[in-house]
């Protein structure tokens, strides 16, 4: 069974901007010749690496909403110039919207089951959300309709 991270998405305001600034970094990748996938930096290397990368995702929390999620490709201990290590998660590019449900603020990251991870949206009853613009279903989740 698949193991996924829950993470607090820090700047960006919407899935839309998230995407956009992603597309900056892989534009800016491309442009110094590096490998152009989307990459998380994070502090702390995951315990439980082995059952998120290739097979789990990082579902991203905006503004209060956990709203999308993107699939893990690969999990990459490393130590940053200043000597201090580092974790890089090598995300899939695509970023899908999921049913949203409302998250507070925490620290770090929280585990996921498979069980407890969010429909994608489109499929099953969420299927009915995905028409739904992203701001009006933040809106329907901060106040408790969703």
């Amino acid at each position: 069974m698949a193991l996924h991270l829950l993470k607090l998405c820090v700047g960006p305001a919407s899935i839309e901007e998230l995407a956009a600034r992603q597309a900056r970094f892989r534009d800016e990748a491309l442009r110094l010749g590096l490998a152009p996938a989307p990459v998380h930096t994070t502090r702390m290397v995951p315990k439980r690496r082995s059952e998120i990368a290739g097979r789990g995702s990082i579902y991203w929390v905006i503004k209060g909403t956990l709203s999308c999620r993107q699939a893990v490709a690969a999990i990459e201990p490393s130590t940053g110039d200043d000597g201090i290590g580092r974790c890089r998660l090598v995300l899939d590019p695509a970023i899908v919207a999921v049913a949203p449900r409302p998250y507070r603020p925490f620290q770090g990251w929280r585990y996921l089951t498979q069980g407890d991870a969010p429909a994608d949206l489109g499929e099953g009853a969420a299927g009915d959300l995905a028409a739904m613009p992203e701001a009006l279903r933040r809106e329907l989740v901060g106040l408790g309709l969703l």
